[in-house]
């Protein structure tokens, strides 16, 4: 079976076929950098890690990338209150995310751009816009973005554009009545006081939210790129606006296929911030292991709304430390084996066991179904556990573990533990992460910082140096 991907754009499953054989071009909408992210926000990270691993595990070179919106108004308000740079806002909670993502197994993108730090990208391909009569300039300086020259504009929503009255997150200014029409969203504001701003042509100002993704995905991975994937409530406008902005200003198609998961909801209703019915993942942190996180939101398909409780995250405790249980029994089996050679007998059983992973790429390659691949992996622990005793073969306690450990792998479930890391290694890693930082190689010193984390060790960056804990 072919890997099949539920395209928003198309509204159906369709076979994945990357625009370049053995390799993938995936863009993943980051967070808004104000706050700690909440586990809704982890709902995309996880499900779009895990299908990133899934290809990666079918021998597709993955080009990931996920930004991270580093100017927002949120950014802006929350600098003012503690009366500092939106700047320190934002790399402090870009590192408080990347802790996050680290705890919970998600793997660093390819690339993490910023949108502070592409901003001549953005001006370009504003001019492009306009001078292609796709955008317009105000007379205080604003552009907008002239939807209506766009023949195409609500295809990916499949809404009606006379039906379209602007999105729950369109960024829209003061001065309405300066737009041609009232659908035209903003490309390019003018600063306000107390505000970042970046000089253009136009005015002294920052872009709007929309143009960001589109001018970061062009750079990092091109005018057309294989996935473009976030969360359904970004459909409609900022993907909308995004395929709009990017396919007027470079005459191609955007993006083939268009994956979101569903909201994550509490007490059935949307998780959020600005509800304020919402968890952090630092909440969690302090009652669970995040890996029950991780293994909580793949227990169902990403396209189906999931609903929070303790009660399913109890379930989700449990089964993931099934599954652990039985990694270390397989471990405790094989350091008492005696018996070097898998028997006749045990031969056939592997034989067997090799079922339980082609009907984990079964599940996996009908629209990432992580629901019925963890169904998969029960059965295999369950075999193992029937199975495995104190007179098996190494080579078949073995053959069981690594079938477990790395289909368990693929959904980023982190189910062997880890050796018990020195003081002495904590401060060595520490010192070369440091020096890592010093030399502006941050790639190296987030992995050393991921390394130990997983290792359960947290680092905390403070004034007088660095500091870590085990958890």
């Amino acid at each position: 079976m072919s890997l099949k991907i539920y395209n928003t754009l198309s509204k159906k499953k369709e076979d994945f076929v990357p625009l370049e054989p053995g390799k993938v071009k995936m863009y993943v909408c980051g967070p808004t950098v104000y706050n700690l992210i909440h586990i809704g926000n982890a709902r995309p990270m996880i499900v779009f890690d895990t299908a990133r691993r899934y290809m990666e595990h079918k021998g597709y070179e993955v080009n990931y990338v996920s930004n991270f919106t580093d100017v927002d108004d949120k950014i802006i308000k929350k600098a003012i209150e503690e009366g500092v740079d939106s700047e320190v806002i934002s790399t402090r909670y870009i590192e408080e995310c990347k802790k996050d993502m680290a705890a919970m197994n998600v793997k660093p993108a390819t690339t993490h751009p910023l949108a502070t730090q592409e901003i001549d990208g953005m001006l370009e391909m504003i001019q492009t816009l306009i001078d292609k009569g796709h955008a317009y300039t105000a007379a205080d300086g604003t552009v907008y973005f002239r939807t209506r020259s766009f023949k195409e504009y609500g295809k990916l929503s499949h809404k009606n554009l006379d039906d379209l009255r602007g999105g729950n997150r369109s960024l829209l200014v003061s001065g309405e009545d300066q737009k041609e029409d009232m659908l035209d969203f903003v490309l390019w504001k003018p600063k306000k006081e107390g505000e970042p701003y970046w000089d253009s042509c136009w005015c002294q100002g920052r872009p709007g939210w929309h143009i960001e993704c589109s001018v970061m995905s062009k750079k990092y991975l091109g005018d057309e790129i294989d996935i473009h994937a976030g969360g359904e409530d970004l459909v409609f406008p900022h993907h909308e606006n995004e395929i709009a902005q990017s396919e007027a200003a470079n005459g191609k198609t955007f993006a083939k296929y268009w994956m979101h998961n569903a909201f994550l909801n509490i007490d059935n209703r949307k998780m959020s911030k600005s509800a304020g019915n919402f968890f952090t993942v630092r909440d969690i942190s302090e009652k669970y292991d995040l890996q029950v996180l991780r293994f909580f939101m793949l227990s169902a398909h990403y396209r189906s709304q999931l609903n929070f409780s303790d009660q399913l995250m109890e379930a989700a405790k449990s089964g993931y430390e099934r599954i652990v249980t039985s990694v270390d029994n397989l471990n405790f089996l094989l350091a008492n084996s005696k018996t070097e050679e898998l028997t006749e007998g045990e031969n056939a059983l592997l034989t067997e066991a090799e079922g339980f992973v082609s009907r984990f790429d079964e599940a996996m390659d009908d629209d990432f179904n992580t629901a019925d691949a963890l169904s998969v992996i029960f059965e295999l622990v369950k075999f193992a556990n029937t199975n495995a005793n104190e007179g098996s073969s190494i080579a078949f306690l073995k053959a069981l573990k690594e079938e477990i450990v790395m289909l368990s792998d693929i959904c980023g479930l982190i189910v062997e533990k880890q050796a018990e890391i020195l003081d002495s290694d904590i401060e060595a890693l520490i010192a070369e992460r440091q020096e890592a930082r010093k030399s502006k190689n941050f790639a190296r010193a987030d992995e050393i910082r991921d390394e130990l984390l997983k290792k359960g060790i947290v680092l905390e960056d403070t004034r007088e140096g660095v500091k870590w804990k085990r958890a």
